[in-house]
């Protein structure tokens, strides 16, 4: 029996992104997309040009940089958002995908559009044949797709295959179906579509976790007829996040005799190194429990199942922790490493650097190594991405002393240097503050120093990787009183600097936004 393949659509880099404060910048976008690469997806979502020249900027260089996978580009049924789509996904020649939607429920047409079936179509037609006076690969979505009049949704299917569409995109867009109806669905579009059957066009399916059904969803539509999945890393996206690409290829390759006719070409390998690369890019924290890439997805803590799993692995466990990426480390460095192992460690772990990225990690490779006795393939991940997630540094830290105990007030000195003003005196600045801890107090030092008022609204530590001195990276999430909240990462076997790291990260990634905006406004417009 011949088998049918089940493209995956990654779209970690555009829903996953609008997670909020799950923002990335152009170089952890990169970083991403080249692991999505060797992870073998079949399309990457690379954004959302129309929505800032940031989004562009990074479509536009994925395209041009990362080979194999096809580039997608999200734009609404608007003309001024394909051409835009257009241009960002051009560098991919024959790779590039537009990837146009627009509302096709009652309650979006009536509440949100306002506007009737006639018009929703000639919309719909009309997008798609300027989406493809750029390129031939053409996806539509008929947004909130599952809430749709089945009968309407299917004429839509029709118009838009009609008018070019290779792909048609039903979303579950606020995940409300649940598997039977959604498999019913999309078997009623199969078989309405002459397309779909025939192969000349592709049914496709995204779901939203709200329900906790997006796998379920999406496994359900696959048998009916279903054969491109968009998903991504570690399941997040909008709200409850979306399907889970790990959980989907593990589930169609573990019941593979349930799923015996269908195949997908990802690289299960290098799934426990994607989810660490994301999680950290983003400062989403993967929970323990999480299947298949959870620290405790493959650990055994009841005697009972601990004697079955001695005996034969297969009595406990359903999947081989060494076909998803789980292994041990490599051999360790230590302080005495020199340069070049430290260069031929960054490529074994699939990192592209320049030399001077080399540089600047060798030498926060010797602080830390000073510090502990060996330098593991985490910490070292940990120091690459803490370098990647680096904004243009107003300010660094130079120094910083703590006093804390259960009967002493927490005092934090902070010495700081702020960049552009010269190799003098006074661009190091140095202040004190007491909070209700040493963290505490440290960020209010800082704050004190930059003249900022940050909230933390998430904190969260953990070790990177073994033993008392394990590296410590802190994620933590801060509200300057703008529209959006900022991410902040920071690594150091020293907790309080590590925190200290991660706010100064968010700190300048503030400035740094605030300099782009007044420099918008600055700018004439066309």
């Amino acid at each position: 029996m011949k088998k049918q393949r089940i493209v995956i659509f990654d779209t970690t880099l555009r829903d996953g992104e609008q997670c909020p404060g799950a923002s990335m910048n152009l170089r952890e976008k990169l970083e991403v997309a080249r692991q999505l690469a060797r992870l073998k997806v079949d399309v990457i979502e690379a954004g959302f040009p129309i929505t800032s020249q940031g989004d562009f900027e990074a479509v536009q260089q994925i395209a041009r940089e990362i080979e194999g996978p096809t580039i997608a580009g999200l734009a609404r049924c608007v003309p001024a958002d394909i051409d835009r789509a257009g241009e960002a996904v051009k560098p991919a020649g024959k790779r590039g995908r537009i990837h146009v939607f627009l509302a096709t429920s009652k309650i979006h047409r009536e509440f949100k559009l306002g506007k009737a079936q006639a018009e929703i179509i000639r919309l719909a037609v009309e997008g798609v044949q300027r989406a493809r006076q750029w390129v031939a690969d053409v996806e539509f979505s008929p947004e909130d797709g599952s809430r749709t009049e089945p009968d309407f949704l299917i004429e839509v299917c029709q118009a838009v295959v009609d008018a070019g569409a290779t792909t048609v995109n039903i979303p579950d867009t606020v995940g409300w179906a649940v598997p039977e109806e959604y498999g019913r669905l999309i078997g009623q579009l199969h078989a309405a579509v002459p397309q779909f059957q025939s192969g000349e066009a592709v049914i496709s399916v995204h779901c939203h976790n709200d329900l906790g059904l997006a796998v379920a969803n999406s496994l359900a539509a696959v048998k009916a007829g279903a054969r491109q999945i968009e998903c991504t890393v570690n399941g997040i996206g909008e709200r409850a996040g979306n399907a889970s690409l790990e959980e989907l290829v593990m589930a169609m390759k573990t019941r593979s005799d349930h799923y015996r006719q269908f195949q997908c070409g990802v690289n299960a390998r290098e799934i426990v190194r994607s989810s660490r690369l994301v999680s950290r890019m983003c400062g989403l924290l993967v929970q323990r429990n999480k299947a298949i890439v959870g620290e405790n997805a493959f650990a055994h803590s009841s005697g009972i199942h601990q004697d079955g799993i001695l005996k034969k692995r297969e009595t406990y466990e359903i999947m081989d922790p060494k076909a998803v990426g789980w292994g041990k480390t490599e051999l360790p460095l230590t302080k005495h490493s020199g340069r070049a192992a430290v260069a031929a460690r960054l490529r074994h772990l699939g990192f592209k650097m320049t030399d001077a990225d080399v540089g600047a990690i060798f030498s926060r490779f010797k602080e830390i190594g000073d510090k502990k006795k060996f330098v593991y393939d985490d910490d070292l991940t940990a120091l690459v991405e803490g370098h990647i997630t680096e904004v243009p540094e107003t300010w660094s830290l130079e120094y910083f002393s703590v006093s804390s105990g259960n009967r002493t007030v927490p005092t934090a000195t902070v010495r700081l240097r702020r960049a552009g003003i010269g190799r003098s005196d006074a661009e190091v600045v140095e202040d004190a503050s007491i909070g209700d801890g040493p963290v505490d107090a440290t960020l209010k030092a800082i704050d004190r120093l930059t003249n900022t008022r940050g909230r933390l609204t998430d904190y969260s530590i953990r070790a990177v990787s073994q033993g008392k001195d394990a590296l410590g990276e802190v994620t933590l999430t801060a509200d300057f009183g703008e529209k959006e909240l900022v991410t902040g990462k920071g690594a150091s076997t020293d907790v309080i600097e590590a925190s200290a790291r991660a706010y100064l990260n968010a700190v300048n990634r503030y400035v740094s936004a605030r300099k782009e905006e007044k420099s918008k406004r600055k700018t004439p417009q066309p």
